[in-house]
């Protein structure tokens, strides 16, 4: 029979990190102070540990993996990495699909390969305290665990749309010991502000930052944690795409195309940042994010320097951006609902070195089912984005009869996302075209900088 699972041992775990900025054509545009100057290290010490802003900064090739976050990998690492034969075979497609299975850690998704990181340099550092944001809760989840691996405390500011959507990811996070509120909250100072403006604000990512910057700035024993956009947590993913490039190696194949979820970048870049290397020495491979249409960062967002957040507490970054005050509809994937993109991955795209497509929620979730009918496994709905676009790519094959190998990351599972799909299959789910003319609205008020 055909093999379905590549497996490594526990002895290839990657003993390094990736860093993609030694491989870049430029380097990185520098952060802007709200003066429009470039930021140096300094600006980032009142919330991240001085061994974390040096992977911010750092342009070396590989870093590292200390051993204790090693050690903690190992409970659910190597990932493995799967030839879908069902699902090639339900969509009667000469195509190849992989896919890399990231739900196998505990809290379920890729997101825990940098929170473990992320608390381990917190702790050393003498930090007693973590404030952080999350969408659907899958970040929000795995901080909390990794807190309570380290003896953190972990606050989370969780958008009030995911608050209520998904009640047991808020569930899981108690469980590791974390606090919890629905951002916008009554808890700081930002939070307050946007809730006088509006009672039902339904919140944002932007806006969850902007409550944890703010709550971490205000304390000495507490550092803030990112789970996506920023350089070192995309560093900390590409555990994904160096295991992916020895398991293609086991199997004796190599990826035409690579597809995964854009958000704020962790998980696009995680996977396919280690390829990029590749492409650079004469591979090729295509590298292509798939972000929603309700969010159109990268596709209909605009090339600038704009805030982190909403209320422009974090540096300006270089990225593509829909603004920083824009407010997403609740879409389901809320681990995709945020106003930029990493700025790594926006240098790339602009550079023409990846590609991105936005996808209709509807889509998403009828490619999600399809897989889980051909293959068991329930995708989170953030997933459910590479999977729709792998699967359009995989019924182009049929048409031209190319037999191209397709690879997408499976971030996570979907198993606490089951209301949404109750929405789905009840018919209450709808898709989201954002209008252009509120992206514009939005873009009028980016940053003026020279």
């Amino acid at each position: 029979m055909p093999q379905t699972k590549f497996l490594l041992d526990e002895s290839e775990i990657p003993s390094h990190w990736y860093n993609v900025v030694a491989d870049m054509p430029k380097p990185p545009a520098p952060p802007l102070g709200p003066d429009g100057k470039p930021v140096g290290p300094d600006a980032l010490s009142a919330i991240f540990p001085q061994s974390l802003i040096e992977q911010e900064m750092s342009a070396e090739r590989w870093i590292a993996i200390p051993e204790k976050v090693r050690e903690i990998y190992r409970l659910w690492r190597p990932s493995p990495l799967f030839r879908a034969h069902r699902l090639e075979a339900a969509l009667g497609t000469p195509a190849k699909i992989y896919y890399k299975y990231e739900g196998v850690s505990p809290a379920g998704s890729h997101k825990v390969n940098t929170s473990v990181a992320q608390a381990y340099y917190n702790a050393e550092a003498g930090i007693k305290r973590i404030a952080t944001e999350t969408g659907a809760g899958q970040w929000g989840c795995s901080m909390a665990l990794a807190g309570q691996m380290f003896g953190l405390e972990v606050r989370v500011y969780m958008v009030k749309v995911s608050y209520n959507q998904k009640p047991y990811r808020r569930s899981m996070m108690q469980t590791w010991g974390a606090e919890v509120f629905a951002s916008p909250s009554t808890e700081t100072a930002s939070g307050r502000a946007a809730l006088a403006e509006s009672a039902d604000n339904p919140g944002s990512l932007g806006l969850a930052i902007s409550e944890a910057v703010e709550d971490a700035a205000s304390r000495a024993d507490t550092s803030y944690a990112l789970g996506s956009v920023l350089n070192h947590v995309l560093l900390h993913q590409t555990v994904i795409g160096l295991e992916a490039k020895k398991q293609f190696e086991k199997a004796g194949d190599y990826p035409d195309m690579i597809f995964a979820p854009c958000g704020g970048g962790s998980n696009f870049g995680g996977v396919a940042f280690p390829f990029l290397a590749d492409k650079a020495a004469g591979k090729n491979v295509r590298l292509v994010a798939v972000e929603p249409a309700s969010c159109p960062t990268l596709t209909r967002g605009h090339y600038a320097y704009d805030f982190g957040d909403t209320a422009k507490l974090t540096p300006m970054m270089l990225m593509y951006t829909l603004g920083h005050d824009f407010m997403p509809p609740g879409i389901h994937a809320g681990g995709l609902r945020y106003h930029g993109d990493s700025a790594l991955v926006s240098q790339l795209y602009h550079e023409k070195l990846l590609e991105a497509v936005a996808v209709q929620q509807l889509a998403t979730f009828e490619a999600g089912v399809r897989f889980a009918r051909a293959e068991g496994i329930v995708p989170a709905p953030e997933s459910n984005h590479a999977i729709a676009a792998c699967i359009d790519e995989a019924l182009r094959c049929k048409e031209s009869g190319e037999a191209k190998t397709l690879f997408f990351n499976l971030s996570g599972h979907g198993h606490f996302d089951m209301a949404a799909y109750d929405s789905y299959f009840a018919g209450k789910l709808e898709d989201f075209a954002y209008p252009e003319a509120a992206i514009q609205a939005a873009l009028e008020r980016l940053p003026k900088v020279a």
